[in-house]
């Protein structure tokens, strides 16, 4: 593993390094650029950036009137937010007529730590899939972010791209020429007894999983699966076939993300087990990021255990 970044330092210096290529981005923030870590933009370049105040749902208004002239807008906000409070303007004014506006939600899930369970969201997977043509990622380290930043200047619609505030290993850059393409998940660690699919920081919890697996004769395959919508289902099918049952893993409510999402393809086209490892239906706590993590079992030794769970049910 590399350094420790936090997506969302990463996400703001990538914005900032691709302005220059691309004019027509823009960028929006409810009122919060030094946590979302737009600041570097609004320095760099005022004239592209709008502090829209703490009034989300008429960022997202702009920004999709800001896509019909031609721009290719940002728009900034914690995830509880950006998911919570704007998600009818994202519905109905940028995914309904498919504008080209990028919503992104900052300290996304419980490392939000002492924040608390009103701003630790846990739900925003959930309520973003489910908007008709909306593409949902959520890049594991500062690597993948980067590569993830440019990938969705690139595409044409809406998108929603969660940041995390807690920073974390990078282990992406460690894959040989590895490269980051929306829909296509990656194989970190190959694996032939187990498949752990992991999203956002859990890709590194989920690596050391497969570690103490690994001490056990357990050969568990990790799977990072940034992009949760649309999901990678070659890989996720090929991954059931091979090893014969699967956990995901994820910082969010096991209802409505990652798990779900594979759930539903594994069930219609080649059913095997699958536990969902991940927040268990319950709002979060304040507290440092790492400890309400252990507390709500999204460790590795978490993963592990669930993992053991699937093999029994493997056979």
């Amino acid at each position: 593993m590399g350094e420790k970044i936090a997506t969302r330092a990463a996400y703001g210096k990538a914005i900032v390094d691709l302005a220059e290529k691309y004019p027509e981005l823009v960028v929006l923030d409810a009122d919060l650029a030094s946590a979302t870590k737009t600041d570097g933009f609004a320095k760099a370049y005022p004239d592209r950036f709008f502090d829209m105040g703490i009034a989300e749902c008429d960022m997202v208004g702009v920004a999709a009137g800001l896509a019909t002239c031609g721009k290719k807008p940002f728009a900034n906000t914690f995830a509880m937010f950006a998911a919570g409070r704007a998600f009818e303007q994202v519905r109905n004014s940028v995914a309904y007529p498919h504008l080209n506006v990028k919503v992104v939600g900052s300290h996304g899930g419980l490392s939000v730590g002492e924040d608390g369970a009103t701003h630790q969201c846990c739900e925003d997977f959930a309520t973003m899939r489910s908007i008709p043509g909306m593409v949902v990622c959520c890049p594991c380290d500062g690597n993948e972010m980067t590569q993830a930043v440019q990938a969705l200047i690139d595409y044409d619609g809406p998108a929603y791209l969660r940041l995390g505030r807690l920073a974390v290993e990078t282990v992406t850059d460690a894959i040989p020429g590895y490269k980051f393409e929306l829909g296509k998940g990656v194989t970190l660690r190959p694996g032939k007894d187990v498949t752990i699919i992991a999203v956002g920081l859990m890709v590194q919890k989920a690596l050391a999983a497969a570690e103490l697996l690994a001490q056990e004769g357990v050969d568990a395959r990790v799977i990072d699966m940034h992009t949760i919508k649309p999901l990678d289902e070659k890989l996720v099918l090929r991954a059931a076939r091979e090893t014969g049952c699967i956990v995901t893993t994820e910082e969010h409510n096991i209802i409505g993300g990652l798990g779900e999402a594979v759930c539903a393809c594994v069930s219609a086209k080649c059913p095997v087990p699958v536990l969902r490892h991940g927040v268990e239906d319950v709002f979060g706590r304040s507290g440092k990021a790492e400890q309400v993590l252990e507390h709500y079992g999204l460790t590795a030794e978490g993963i592990a255990d669930k993992v053991r769970r699937a093999m029994e049910l493997k056979f």
